[in-house]
């Protein structure tokens, strides 16, 4: 398949070029050029890259989409994670190959091969930047400037099972406050101790609606600080708050609920990041059931939650590989997504 072998090519590239979020210049510089020799009409919006057929506003718009930014490479790696590997014939190592370089170069693909068939769909495909920090420079500051999305594809390691639901993020800086005093004499309030009823109630707390994809929302209090020295009584306690949310709850939601629980200030960093799902009933999940592949949530964040319409992820890889040393995708997993995904997008009728 010729599409396969320049899928590997190219993802060999982008495996040679550092991509850490925020510092995409260099690989979205590579992409670029690429696709423009092909004779594709780049459209480049900071470090983000977007392909476009025609548009035609009586058609509904799917999207395909994917990410160029990496994580820093961790500690452990046996290969040098930006020189790819294949040389096994089985393995193609290097950092991002898993996440989401396969997935990547496989929509691209994908996107070529079905914008020279007539689809009842208009068809974009956006290589987007900052997917690993979440960051305003990526896809959600591209979404205004494209027409009504009626559906989307996010190409993430799901080992090409359709995630139809995929829990939110929020994280809250809380603050106890009490009275400092000598910690030898019987004097003032300990904002350790007020902060332990409060971790309490979050490690405790269970919301009402549970999901059957992504069960209970999960708070997790990750960090602490407090107290200046061993002999005085701190007057103030800090702790951070890691909540995931389900679909049945907004952030806002949330927020407003722990607010009127808890005795301390809470803070949200952003409320932005939601719990997203998408109908069972949907034509994509449907033939994907039809293929044999089960849907399922996800516990994991993607660029998912910054898309305010119908979305499924779904790519090669595996999720367990992303972020750790000797990342890797399978040769045969890529060759097979790009099989896979015509088979899921190849005339699929989709309503606006």
């Amino acid at each position: 398949m010729e599409q396969f072998y320049d899928a590997v090519d190219l993802l060999k590239g982008m495996i040679a070029i550092p991509s850490f979020s925020r510092d995409e210049k260099a690989i979205a510089d590579f992409l670029e050029a690429q696709w423009l020799k092909t004779g594709l009409v780049v459209k480049r919006t900071g470090n983000n890259l977007l392909l476009t057929g025609g548009i035609d506003t009586a058609k509904p718009t799917l999207l395909l989409n994917s990410h160029i930014d990496t994580v820093q490479p961790v500690s452990g790696w046996t290969h040098d994670p930006f020189v790819p590997d294949d040389s096994d014939g089985e393995h193609l190592y290097g950092l991002g190959s898993n996440d989401a370089g396969a997935s990547l170069v496989s929509l691209y693909e994908i996107f070529t091969i079905l914008s020279r068939r007539e689809q009842s769909y208009n068809l974009i495909f956006l290589a987007s930047a900052e997917e690993e920090v979440s960051g305003k420079g990526g896809v959600e500051s591209v979404l205004p400037m494209l027409p009504e999305i009626s559906f989307a594809v996010v190409g993430e390691p799901t080992g090409m099972r359709p995630a139809v639901a995929e829990k939110g993020l929020m994280v809250l800086d809380c603050a106890v406050r009490g009275i400092a005093g000598h910690a030898a004499r019987d004097e003032g309030v300990n904002a350790i101790s007020l902060a332990m009823r409060e971790i309490d109630w979050f490690n405790s707390y269970r919301f009402p609606e549970q999901s059957e994809l992504l069960g209970a929302v999960k708070m997790s209090v990750t960090q602490i600080s407090a107290g200046t020295q061993h002999n005085v009584i701190p007057d103030l306690c800090t702790f951070t708050v890691d909540v995931r949310s389900n679909e049945f709850y907004t952030n806002e939601d949330l927020l407003r609920q722990i607010r009127a629980q808890v005795r301390c200030e809470v803070i949200a960093r952003s409320t932005r990041l939601n719990s997203s799902r998408t109908d069972i009933a949907h034509p994509f999940v449907k033939r994907a059931v039809m293929l044999g592949k089960q849907p399922f949530g996800s516990p994991t964040l993607s660029d998912q939650a910054l898309m305010p319409f119908p979305s499924v992820k779904i790519g090669p890889g595996d999720s367990a590989r992303s972020h750790s040393a000797d990342e890797y995708v399978l040769l045969s997993e890529l060759r097979d997504a790009i099989s896979e995904y015509i088979l899921l997008l190849d005339g699929l009728e989709i309503s606006q």
